[in-house]
């Protein structure tokens, strides 16, 4: 009993996992980039203005 060739199969794998990595890194990305590093931004910039105001 021959087994039957698995065509194209490498391919469609390969561009699956691309392409849900890509998916994954983006998100992940994103959610690091707006849940973490702009609200830290944004504390740092509000304690330097603090600082600057009581300086005055």
């Amino acid at each position: 009993m021959p087994i039957a060739p698995i065509a194209g199969k490498l391919r469609k794998r390969l561009i699956l996992d691309i392409s849900v990595s890509l998916g994954l890194g983006l998100t992940g990305g994103y959610a690091w980039w707006n849940l973490y590093h702009i609200p830290s931004v944004q504390r740092r910039d509000a304690f330097y203005a603090k600082l600057e105001a009581n300086k005055e």
